[in-house]
């Protein structure tokens, strides 16, 4: 027999130590579970089998799994499939592990059975069991309440799971994501009108290039990230079309010919938010093309954040020897040897986010492309990937927005100096004294250390007068309208 070597070591967590003194029975035989112990014989099974990452399922995950449960219980009551009693205990559970309790109970790892069955029966156990005790029942007594036939009726994990993902991403996406996108642009915008007079040095290939507005380019990364919400709002549609109710293979075997109209019309109530029922339910299971496409559009977000978080510490280098046209807000020291010394730490956070969600996404194409005829057996990666990389892309740019972005200020004078001396601005010299003359100076001022306008004075290609206009800082600055 080959011996797997345990990574790290896994507790079953229970809500207190005790005996293990509950007996029960799966397909596969007897077991043994602590008597204080929610879940059941399957999710033993699996954190016996999975002792992987010590990764758990998301919060938000175990919500969305939860109201699904939820919509379904009193969907199946309304159309006479299950008891009133059990499926009002249900509801019940459902509801007190939404607020709160029991979320200890949730501990099958997040890589395991594919399409997630384990982590699925780990919900329907637990729901279960609590459901049992509001009953006056014991846990484990499922010949009254069965994990499978109850809160299970008219379900398959092949349907629950892709639900679950799409309520579960658009949770996240409303609580923490979009809310955060938009505090983030609000403050760019505000450090945009703040910074709108002072002029600074552009930079192309990092080298000079002609003047822009500092508060140009604040403005700039707002308008960058408002794009990005619209885009994840678009994207995010598709999540709101639902296969529940396909039960295994998407025709609906075992379920009630109205189950999947009203579970749908209950889990919106619920949420919402307008959901519906896919045209083609096997359609709606098989393909991973939502979850793909929200990936790709919180990974193009990461693209452009990670640039802004660069650009950041750019700007910020220094104090002495950098660029140093901003001053990021210090939050901490940033050196265990070097005394006073900051750093953009809240940037440099934002950038290794960024680098996680890009490869969530890689992840994510190849899991979703690995479905085989009706089923897609790697949404479990899916799950974690694609709620993980919306709740830390939400948590970031709210940390760095509350603790960065706000707190920015301007250093004028080096902007000022920078844009002065930039070399470019012989650019706008071109249409008066032609390209190959305005390169000349150019190459003159770098070699003799004279200002640009003084060689072009010396030259007499100009007037004092016009040269003033032309090299309007201010002027030629300013956007277009």
């Amino acid at each position: 027999m080959i011996k797997l070597p345990i990574l790290i070591s896994i507790k079953i967590v229970t809500r207190e130590n005790s005996p293990l003194d509950r007996t029960e029975r799966d397909s596969m035989g007897v077991r043994q579970l602590p008597a204080a112990a929610y879940y059941g014989i399957q999710t033993l099974r699996a954190v016996e089998n999975f002792p992987i990452s010590g990764l758990k399922p998301l919060p938000t995950y175990v919500d969305a799994c939860l109201l699904i449960k939820k919509a379904t219980a009193q969907a199946n009551q309304e159309l006479g499939c299950i008891p009133p009693d059990i499926s009002s205990a249900i509801i019940q559970a459902a509801d007190e592990i939404l607020q709160g309790n029991l979320r200890d109970q949730f501990v099958v790892d997040v890589y395991q059975a594919g399409a997630g069955t384990s982590h699925h029966m780990n919900v329907n156990e637990v729901l279960a069991n609590r459901a049992l005790e509001i009953l006056g029942d014991t846990k484990g007594n499922y010949d009254r309440i069965s994990p499978n036939d109850h809160v299970n009726y008219g379900q398959s994990t092949n349907d629950v799971i892709p639900t679950a993902i799409r309520i579960g991403g658009l949770l996240a996406l409303q609580k923490t994501l979009y809310p955060a996108l938009t505090n983030a642009v609000a403050a760019l915008q505000d450090k945009a009108t703040a910074f709108q007079d002072i002029v600074k040095s552009g930079r192309t290939h990092n080298q000079d290039a002609v003047p822009v507005r500092l508060g140009e380019g604040f403005r700039a990364w707002s308008h960058i990230l408002a794009d990005h919400h619209r885009r994840l709002e678009r994207a995010a549609e598709d999540l709101m079309v639902l296969g529940l109710g396909g039960s295994a293979v998407g025709t609906g075997l075992n379920t009630h010919p109205q189950y999947r109209f009203r579970a749908i019309a209950i889990l919106a109530e619920l949420t919402g938010m307008p959901l519906q029922s896919a045209p083609h339910m096997m359609a709606a299971m098989q393909s991973m093309a939502p979850f793909a496409s929200v990936s790709g559009a919180l990974r193009n977000l990461a693209v452009d954040l990670l640039k802004i978080s660069h650009d950041l510490r750019l700007m910020d280098s220094g104090p002495k020897t950098g660029l140093k046209e901003i001053q990021l807000p210090p939050v901490q020291p940033g050196s265990s040897i070097m005394p006073g010394k900051y750093n953009p730490v809240m940037a440099e956070m934002t950038s290794m986010v960024c680098f996680q969600v890009m490869g969530y996404d890689s992840a994510i194409a190849l899991a979703a492309q690995a479905g085989q005829l009706e089923l897609n057996v790697m949404m479990p990666l899916i799950a974690y990937n694609l709620i993980h990389s919306i709740e830390i892309l939400g948590n970031t740019l709210a940390a760095l927005t509350d603790r960065c972005l706000k707190g920015i200020t301007a250093v004028p004078a080096r902007c000022e100096a920078y844009a002065e001396g930039s070399l470019a601005l012989v650019t706008a010299l071109n249409t008066h004294i032609g390209y190959l003359n305005a390169a000349a100076v150019a190459k003159e001022s770098l070699e003799t250390g004279k200002s640009l306008r003084q060689i072009v004075l010396e030259k007499g290609l100009m007037t004092a007068e016009e040269l003033a206009q032309v090299l309007d800082l201010q002027q030629m600055s300013a956007m277009p309208t």
